[in-house]
C-alpha cells in the first residue's frame, strides 16, 4: 500500500493520495479535505462517472444520500458515501468509479479508506 499527500493548503485544504492493491485490481485514491466535508476520488483510471453527496441529519440515524453524476441505479458512490458521513459525521462526495460494486469488493475499498483515516486523520 502506497500513500502520498500535500499538507494543508490555505484555506484549511489537505489533499491526499493513496492506494492499494485490493485482490487482482490495482485501486488508486484522492482525499481532498476541505473545512466541513470530505471529497473522496476511488478509481483504477482517471474518470469522474459518478458523483454522490451524504451526509447526517438530526432527523435520521441513517446519514442521507443523493446522486449527483451519472447512473443513479449505480448506488455505489452513493453507499460509501453514507457509510462514511456515519463514521466521520462530516459531508461526504464519493466517486466511485470502479466495475467492481461486489459488496465483498466495496467492503475492502472501506477498509482501506478507514486504514488510511486511521493512519492520517489530519488529512480527512
Amino acid at each position: 500500500m502506497e500513500a502520498a499527500g500535500g499538507g494543508a493548503a490555505a484555506g484549511g485544504i489537505a489533499l491526499h493520495d493513496f492506494s492499494g492493491q485490493l485482490g487482482e485490481q490495482r485501486v488508486h485514491f484522492h482525499a481532498m479535505r476541505l473545512r466541513d466535508s470530505l471529497f473522496l476520488w476511488v478509481g483504477a483510471a482517471p474518470a469522474l462517472a459518478s458523483l454522490a453527496v451524504a451526509m447526517c441529519s438530526p432527523r435520521d440515524s441513517i446519514p442521507v444520500a443523493a446522486s449527483l453524476l451519472g447512473d443513479p441505479s449505480d448506488t455505489a458512490s452513493s453507499c460509501l458515501a453514507q457509510r462514511l458521513a456515519s463514521k466521520t459525521k462530516k459531508q461526504i462526495f464519493v466517486s466511485y468509479n470502479l466495475q467492481n460494486t461486489d459488496s465483498n469488493f466495496t467492503l475492502l475499498i472501506e477498509n482501506r479508506i478507514k486504514e488510511e483515516m486511521t493512519a492520517f486523520p489530519d488529512k480527512f
